[in-house]
């Protein structure tokens, strides 16, 4: 069964705690992140089977909605996005560096996906709004020509719905980079 990833954004962290868990007693349904994001936001993710996801983050979202900036569910979400959000994926940089930049948390998410399902890429890290002002940004690499499709893809899909800040393409990073 694949899962699905569910994620609500509050503007505030005590609303979004309790949003937080309205959405783990509404069903069954796997916590993923629950954390303070910059500045002064909350956001929760939940992982489990569709139904039991949608459920759980339209409860989330009744809370307390006029403090809700985003929520999604993503459906059939592709596997490399749970370890990249946790950025436990090992790797070792091979081949080209691809890094995409979105205005909030909730797209760094959505477009993470989208790469991952667009090309053969191993995805890195997705970054959420920690000490980033709110914004987010996804890391991949792989061959260059497979880098160049995952992040045309994203930004044609997005290209006229204002998440994207900037995108970047490395073909042969330097080892001593960093982020």
């Amino acid at each position: 069964m694949d899962k699905a990833l569910g994620l609500i954004e509050y503007k505030s962290i005590a609303r979004g705690i309790g949003a937080c868990d309205s959405m783990l007693k509404a069903g069954n349904v796997e916590l993923l992140v629950a954390t303070v994001l910059c500045p002064g936001k909350f956001i929760a993710m939940v992982s489990g089977d569709v139904e039991a996801v949608r459920f759980a983050v339209r409860k989330g979202v009744e809370y307390d909605p006029p403090h809700v900036i985003a929520d999604l569910v993503l459906p059939q979400v592709h596997a490399s996005v749970f370890p990249a959000l946790s950025a436990t994926t090992a790797f070792e940089l091979k081949g080209a560096l691809g890094v995409i930049e979105t205005i909030d948390a909730a797209s760094g998410v959505i477009v993470g996906d989208t790469a991952a399902k667009a090309a053969n890429v191993d995805l890195l890290e997705i970054r959420l709004a920690r000490g980033m002002g709110g914004k987010a940004f996804v890391s991949l690499c792989g061959e260059l020509a497979a880098v160049n499709a995952a992040v045309k893809s994203v930004e044609n899909k997005f290209k006229n719905e204002g998440i994207l800040m900037a995108t970047a393409i490395i073909p042969s990073p330097n080892r001593q980079l960093t982020f």
